[in-house]
């Protein structure tokens, strides 16, 4: 079974935890976290661009000069491509991006991303937050104190406003519920910061 250290606030060694093999101790699967990673970007798009084709912008009804003689190329509408003002041509149109991958990938990419944080040394176990005022430095302290000064996603047990509040302006910081969890977030992040009853809740969702 994997072990990690459990942290207080000031970054001292406090316990330790052991993690569960079956989410944690996986061989990673390279394919599918990759395949998850699409799949949420994808799902992130919004579909919302749009240009006009030639039958949609607006004049053109004449032909500009006759068919021969005139010396120039033949013309039948200003509103062609290749002319100012002319439309698009493919012109993108309001389309849905998102599609859905089964479960059984879901979870795989899922305990995947965890165990390779666990296997890179990236993952952060906090003994718990204690904050009795919304203060970003105490974050920041913190995130010093455990050494994570990059980006980092801080997976939190219960909603707490004050921990994401003070969160929020930290550039790179990123918190999370274990409900909210993805695989972008979790590899992204330099640093996979989970409270320890987090861990637990974890845990039972995956394994």
């Amino acid at each position: 079974m994997p072990k990690v250290a459990v942290l207080d606030m000031a970054g001292k060694e406090v316990s330790q935890l052991e993690l569960s093999e079956a989410v944690f101790g996986i061989e990673p699967n390279q394919a599918v976290m990759h395949d998850m990673v699409k799949n949420y970007l994808a799902n992130q798009r919004q579909g919302t661009q749009s240009a006009l084709t030639r039958a949609e912008v607006s004049g053109g009804g004449k032909k500009p000069w006759r068919q021969k003689g005139t010396g120039h190329a033949r013309q039948g509408s200003t509103r062609a491509p290749q002319w100012t003002h002319g439309g698009v041509v493919f012109a993108p149109k309001p389309r849905e991006y998102r599609y859905s991958l089964n479960k059984k990938v879901r979870r795989l990419a899922m305990k995947s991303a965890f165990s390779s944080k666990v296997a890179d040394n990236d993952m952060i176990v906090l003994d718990g937050i204690q904050m009795s005022e919304y203060k970003t430095k105490t974050i920041a302290a913190m995130l010093k104190a455990v050494g994570s000064e990059k980006k980092a996603l801080l997976v939190l047990s219960e909603n707490d406003k004050k921990v994401i509040a003070s969160a929020a302006n930290i550039p790179g910081v990123k918190t999370a519920m274990v409900n909210t969890l993805n695989v972008y977030d979790v590899l992204n992040a330099d640093k996979f910061i989970v409270v320890k009853d987090a861990v637990a809740q974890i845990e039972e969702v995956y394994a």
